[in-house]
C-alpha cells in the first residue's frame, strides 16, 4: 500500500532529490518534447546527504526506477509550494511485459516504481531504505486535456475514447503490436495515484501513463488494453485495434490471451464510483462477447513465468480475474478486487442471450460443432462453401449446441461454419477438407492435473480419458521436467479405436512438476503423441464440507457451511465455490501453516443470491515452491421451505412438495410422519378429525409455515 508517511522510527536513510531543473544536473538528459506533454529524465547517484535545489520545470507525473534490492520513497511540491506526504515509489508490483519479450529486456537491471499522479509540481525528492545503488527519476509534464467524453455509438459497443481524442503520441512507440490468437480472461488493475482528478486531468493521466510506460519503462506503448476513469469514461489503451487480440504489458506471463482493463486511481480503502463500475462492467460484457467468453466462468491458463507462478504452471483464473490472482501484488486494491464478482455477474447480465465457448473437435473426418447459451434457445449450425452455398444444417433447442457433421462425403476445399442463435452474436470460422480418407486423431484430458498421492482417497491419483480414431499401440508415460520417463503406466499395448482410461498415480513420485505422454502408433507406422501437465503435491489433505445439506437462510438450521482441511506445510489456500462448471464465489483466500484448518461460510460473498441446488467447494492449495493441487467436495443448498396442504375430503390426506418430517397434531394428539417423496400421503387416523395442524420440515432444516384445518361443527 502507498506510504501514507514516514515514521521518525524508520531505520537511517540515505537522501538524494530528483531535480527538475535539468541543466543543473550532472548526466541530464534533456527534456523529450512530445506536443503539450513532455518527460523529463533525470539520473542521479544515490548517496548520502541532503540537498534540495530549486527547478523551473513542472510536472503531473512521476515515477522512480531503481538498483538495488531496497526500496525509494519520495514526495512531490506543488507548484504552490505545498510538499506531498511521502509515498512509496512502488507500493506494489507494477504490470509488465512476458518474460524474453523486447520490452521486458529494455529495463533489465532496474526495479520499476508504479506511475503517480501528483498533480501540478515542480520539485521531487527521493529517500532510500536499505541497499540501493541508483536512482532515476521520470517527470512527465501532461496537462489537463478537454476531450468529447462520450461518442455516439450505432452497436451494443459501449462509448470507447479513441487514443486520437485522450492524445496519444502515435510517433514514440516502439513497435508494431502482438496479437494473441484468442482471448481466455480479463485482468482488472488499479493504477495507483489519487482518485480526487477531475474529468479534465483523466485523459492527461491515461496520457501521462502512456509516456511512463514508453519513455521510461521502454515499453513498446501503453501496457493495458483499455482504462476507465471515475466518472465512467472508457479510454482505447494499446494500440491495435479494441476488437483485436492485442499482447499487453499489464499481467506478466499472462498477457498473451487476456485483455486487461485499468481504473484510475487506488482503492486499497476506497470504493470505485459506481458510473467506473458501470463502465468496467459494460466494457467487459461487450468485449468478453465478442470472443464467446462467460464473465462469470472459470478457465485454467499456463503460465508463462510470473513472480506468483512458474512458466509452465497451469493457473486456476475467473473470466473476470484481478492483477494479484497472476502475481504477488494488491493490485487492484482490497475494495475493487472485492467487486470482481459482482462486476462478472453484472457483465453477464448485459445484452442477453449469448453464445459461450464455440468449439470443433474433428474424429476421423467427423466434425462436431459445440457451444453453450446462457439460457435454452433455438440454435442453427450452418456450413457453407466457399460460393457461399449452405451444404449443411444442423438445428435444435436447448441450452447446449451439439451437432455432427460428416467431411468425408465433401467435396475437398474451403468451407465456413457458423453457430447461430437469435440475436446472440454468431460464431463463425474456417473450414478446410483436404481429403476423403478417414485420418489418424487421438483426444485426451487427464482429470485432475494436480494430484496430492498420501493415500487419503482424494485426488490420489489422475483419470487419463483419451479416444483413438484407429486401433493403435499406445504408451503411457510419465516424465519429469528434464523429459526422463519417472514411471511408465502402459506399455506398448495394442488397443481398439474407441474411448478407454487408465488411472495415472503417484505414490512412487517426489513432490514436483511432471507431464502424462500418451504415444499411439498405428500399424502402418503413423505416431501421435499428446502431452499433458501433471503436478504431484501432498501438501493438502484430507477436505470435508459440512453438512452436506446447507441452507443459508438465517433461520439458524445449518445456515453455516464448515470446510476443514490439514496441510503438511505452510501454504496459500483459495476456497472457491462452483456450480455446474461455473464460479460463483471465491469466500476464502489466505495463508495457513501447517496443521488442521477449519474454515466456516455463511453463504455472503458470493455473485449472486445462493439458488438451491448442487455445489462443489474448491479447496486449492499452493505451496512454497508453487506447486497447486486442488480437492473439490460436494454439497447442496437448500433454503426453501416445503409447502403443505391439508386436503379437505375424509380420510386425513396431506400434500406435501418434497421429501419432509410431517410434525401433526390431530385433536390434541401429536403425530409424525416420514415422507419420502413428493406428493399426496395418508394419515392414519380413526374417525372425523376434528382440528389438524401440520408442519412440514425438509432434510436441510427448512420448515414450512403452519397449516390449519378445523371442522365447521367443532367450533364453540
Amino acid at each position: 500500500m502507498p506510504a501514507k508517511g514516514i515514521p521518525a522510527t524508520l531505520p537511517p536513510m540515505r537522501f538524494l532529490v530528483a531535480t527538475l531543473l535539468l541543466a543543473g544536473l550532472a548526466g541530464a538528459l534533456s527534456p523529450v518534447a512530445l506536443g503539450e506533454t513532455t518527460m523529463s529524465l533525470s539520473t542521479v547517484e544515490a548517496g548520502p546527504g541532503q540537498q534540495v535545489a530549486p527547478s523551473d520545470g513542472r510536472f503531473t507525473l512521476a515515477g522512480v526506477h531503481w538498483q538495488g534490492p531496497g526500496r525509494v520513497v519520495f514526495r512531490t511540491r506543488s507548484l504552490e509550494g505545498r510538499w506531498s506526504a511521502w509515498r512509496d515509489a512502488a507500493p506494489e508490483d507494477e504490470d509488465g511485459p512476458d518474460n524474453g519479450s523486447r520490452e521486458r529486456r529494455l529495463r533489465a537491471g532496474w526495479r520499476i516504481g508504479n506511475p503517480w499522479w501528483v498533480g501540478p509540481s515542480d520539485r521531487i525528492e527521493t529517500r532510500t531504505v536499505g541497499r540501493v545503488s541508483r536512482v532515476r527519476a521520470h517527470l512527465v509534464w501532461s496537462p489537463e486535456t478537454r476531450v468529447p467524453y462520450r461518442v455516439p455509438a450505432a452497436t451494443i459497443a459501449p462509448a470507447i475514447l479513441p487514443r486520437l481524442s485522450w492524445g496519444a503520441d502515435e510517433s514514440i512507440r516502439r513497435a508494431p503490436p502482438s496479437f494473441a490468437s484468442d482471448i481466455r480472461f480479463s485482468v482488472v488493475h488499479h493504477t495507483a495515484g489519487r482518485n480526487d482528478y477531475s474529468r479534465d486531468e483523466a485523459a492527461a493521466i491515461v496520457k501521462g501513463i502512456q509516456l511512463y510506460h514508453v519513455q521510461g519503462n521502454g515499453w513498446n506503448d501503453i501496457g493495458y488494453n483499455f482504462l476507465v476513469d471515475r466518472f465512467g469514461t472508457i479510454y482505447e489503451g494499446r494500440f491495435g485495434g479494441v476488437t483485436k487480440n492485442v499482447v499487453g504489458a499489464h499481467a506478466q506471463g499472462f498477457n498473451t490471451g487476456s485483455v486487461g482493463v485499468a481504473l484510475l486511481g487506488t482503492y486499497g480503502s476506497t470504493a470505485p464510483s459506481r458510473p467506473a463500475q458501470d463502465a468496467i462492467a459494460e466494457l467487459l460484457a461487450w468485449r468478453l462477447d465478442l470472443e464467446h467468453l462467460d464473465p462469470t466462468g472459470i478457465t485454467t491458463f499456463v503460465s508463462g513465468g510470473s513472480n506468483r507462478f512458474a512458466s509452465g504452471i497451469p493457473v486456476l483464473l475467473r473470466g473476470v480475474s484481478g492483477h494479484r490472482d497472476t502475481g504477488f501484488t494488491e493490485c487492484p486494491g482490497n475494495v475493487l478486487y472485492g467487486r470482481l464478482n459482482g462486476l462478472a455477474s453484472a457483465a453477464a447480465a448485459i445484452g442477453l442471450p449469448k453464445l459461450y465457448e464455440p468449439r470443433v473437435e474433428a474424429t476421423e473426418g467427423v466434425l462436431r460443432f459445440r457451444a453453450r447459451l446462457s439460457s435454452a434457445l433455438p440454435w442453427a449450425v450452418a456450413i457453407t462453401d466457399e460460393t457461399g452455398l449452405e451444404v449443411a444444417r444442423g438445428a435444435g433447442v436447448g441450452a447446449a449446441v451439439d451437432w455432427s457433421w460428416d467431411s468425408t462425403l465433401a467435396t475437398p476445399g474451403g468451407y465456413t461454419w457458423s453457430i447461430r442463435s437469435g440475436s446472440t452474436r454468431p460464431a463463425t470460422g474456417p473450414l478446410r477438407v483436404m481429403t476423403r480418407t478417414t485420418t489418424f486423431a487421438v483426444e485426451a484430458a487427464a482429470t485432475p492435473t494436480a494430484i496430492s498421492p498420501n493415500g487419503d482417497g482424494q485426488a490420489d491419483t489422475a483419470q487419463l480419458d483419451y479416444r483413438l480414431s484407429a486401433a493403435a499401440n499406445v504408451t503411457v508415460a510419465v516424465v519429469d521436467a528434464n523429459s526422463l520417463v519417472v514411471a511408465t503406466i502402459v506399455d506398448r499395448v495394442w488397443t481398439d479405436a474407441g474411448r478407454h482410461s487408465t488411472a495415472v498415480g503417484g505414490t512412487a513420485l517426489a513432490d514436483g512438476v511432471y507431464s502424462i505422454v500418451l504415444t499411439a502408433r498405428t500399424a502402418a507406422g503413423k505416431q501421435l503423441q499428446k502431452t499433458l501437465p501433471l503436478t504431484v503435491s501432498r501438501t493438502l489433505g484430507v477436505v470435508s464440507a459440512a453438512p452436506a445439506l446447507f441452507s443459508p437462510n438465517g433461520d439458524g438450521r445449518n445456515d453455516s457451511l464448515e470446510v476443514t482441511f490439514s496441510l503438511t506445510a505452510p501454504a496459500d489456500v483459495s476456497v472457491r465455490i462452483v456450480r455446474e462448471g461455473r464460479w460463483v464465489a471465491r469466500p476464502l483466500f489466505a495463508s495457513y501453516l501447517a496443521g488442521q484448518q477449519r474454515f466456516v461460510w455463511d453463504g455472503s460473498r458470493a455473485a449472486g443470491p445462493l439458488r438451491d441446488g448442487a455445489y462443489s467447494a474448491i479447496v486449492e492449495v499452493t505451496d512454497a515452491v508453487v506447486r497447486t493441487t486442488s480437492v473439490s467436495v460436494s454439497f447442496t443448498s437448500d433454503t426453501t421451505s416445503p409447502r403443505v396442504k391439508i386436503l379437505p375430503e375424509d380420510p386425513l390426506r396431506v400434500e406435501v412438495s418434497e421429501p419432509a418430517l410431517l410434525t401433526l397434531r390431530i385433536d390434541g394428539a401429536v403425530r409424525q410422519r416420514e415422507v419420502k417423496r413428493a406428493g399426496i400421503v395418508r394419515i392414519p387416523w380413526s374417525g372425523r378429525a376434528a382440528r389438524v395442524r401440520v408442519v412440514a420440515q425438509d432434510a436441510a432444516g427448512n420448515s414450512s409455515r403452519p397449516v390449519v384445518r378445523v371442522r365447521p361443527e367443532s367450533i364453540g
